[in-house]
Protein backbone atom coordinates (compact mmCIF):
# COMPACT_ATOMS: atom_id res chain seq x y z
CA UNK A 1 0.00 0.00 0.00
CA UNK A 2 1.63 3.22 -0.49
CA UNK A 3 2.31 5.69 1.73
CA UNK A 4 -0.07 8.63 0.78
CA UNK A 5 -3.26 5.60 1.15
CA UNK A 6 -1.75 4.70 4.68
CA UNK A 7 -1.72 7.71 6.22
CA UNK A 8 -5.03 9.21 4.70
CA UNK A 9 -6.71 5.43 6.33
CA UNK A 10 -5.01 6.23 9.90
CA UNK A 11 -5.41 10.09 10.17
CA UNK A 12 -9.55 10.47 8.22
CA UNK A 13 -11.39 9.54 11.43
CA UNK A 14 -9.81 12.22 13.88
CA UNK A 15 -10.07 14.64 11.49
CA UNK A 16 -13.45 14.00 10.48
CA UNK A 17 -14.10 14.06 14.25
CA UNK A 18 -12.94 17.32 14.80
CA UNK A 19 -15.13 19.20 12.21
CA UNK A 20 -12.65 18.81 9.40
CA UNK A 21 -12.61 17.48 6.12
CA UNK A 22 -9.20 15.81 4.47
CA UNK A 23 -8.94 16.75 1.12
CA UNK A 24 -5.79 15.29 0.01
CA UNK A 25 -2.63 13.75 1.53
CA UNK A 26 0.70 13.97 -0.90
CA UNK A 27 4.34 12.64 0.29
CA UNK A 28 6.68 14.30 -2.23
CA UNK A 29 10.42 15.37 -2.19
CA UNK A 30 11.16 18.97 -2.94
CA UNK A 31 14.65 19.54 -3.32
CA UNK A 32 16.45 18.06 -0.63
CA UNK A 33 13.98 17.44 1.59
CA UNK A 34 10.41 15.31 2.50
CA UNK A 35 6.93 16.25 2.91
CA UNK A 36 3.97 14.70 3.97
CA UNK A 37 1.48 17.24 2.96
CA UNK A 38 -1.93 16.83 4.17
CA UNK A 39 -4.84 19.47 2.77
CA UNK A 40 -7.61 20.57 4.76
CA UNK A 41 -10.58 21.80 4.60
CA UNK A 42 -13.67 22.77 6.30
CA UNK A 43 -17.00 24.89 6.58
CA UNK A 44 -15.62 28.78 6.73
CA UNK A 45 -12.44 29.58 6.32
CA UNK A 46 -8.97 27.22 7.64
CA UNK A 47 -7.02 29.65 10.14
CA UNK A 48 -3.29 29.00 11.07
CA UNK A 49 -4.86 27.57 14.57
CA UNK A 50 -6.46 24.97 12.54
CA UNK A 51 -3.39 24.13 10.43
CA UNK A 52 -1.83 23.94 13.96
CA UNK A 53 -4.30 21.90 15.72
CA UNK A 54 -5.05 18.77 12.57
CA UNK A 55 -0.76 18.68 13.03
CA UNK A 56 -1.15 17.91 16.78
CA UNK A 57 -3.52 15.05 16.56
CA UNK A 58 -2.52 13.97 13.26
CA UNK A 59 1.63 13.75 14.23
CA UNK A 60 1.88 11.17 17.18
CA UNK A 61 -1.07 8.78 14.71
CA UNK A 62 1.77 9.19 11.57
CA UNK A 63 4.17 8.50 13.94
CA UNK A 64 2.67 4.82 14.98
CA UNK A 65 2.52 4.13 11.42
CA UNK A 66 6.55 3.94 11.33
CA UNK A 67 6.17 3.75 7.66
CA UNK A 68 8.57 6.62 6.54
CA UNK A 69 11.79 5.25 6.10
CA UNK A 70 13.12 9.56 5.61
CA UNK A 71 13.16 12.58 7.45
CA UNK A 72 10.32 14.38 6.17
CA UNK A 73 8.65 17.37 7.70
CA UNK A 74 4.40 17.54 8.30
CA UNK A 75 2.88 20.34 6.32
CA UNK A 76 -0.97 20.79 7.23
CA UNK A 77 -2.42 22.94 4.93
CA UNK A 78 -5.37 24.51 3.91
CA UNK A 79 -7.14 23.89 0.15
CA UNK A 80 -8.09 27.82 -0.10
CA UNK A 81 -6.46 30.05 -1.98
CA UNK A 82 -7.13 33.02 0.10
CA UNK A 83 -9.19 35.93 -1.16
CA UNK A 84 -8.68 38.13 -4.18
Amino acid sequence: MEIETLVRNAILDVIVKNGYILDSVTYVKEGSIYFLRVVIDKEGFITLDDCVCVSELINPIIDKLDCLQENYMLDVCSKEKGRE
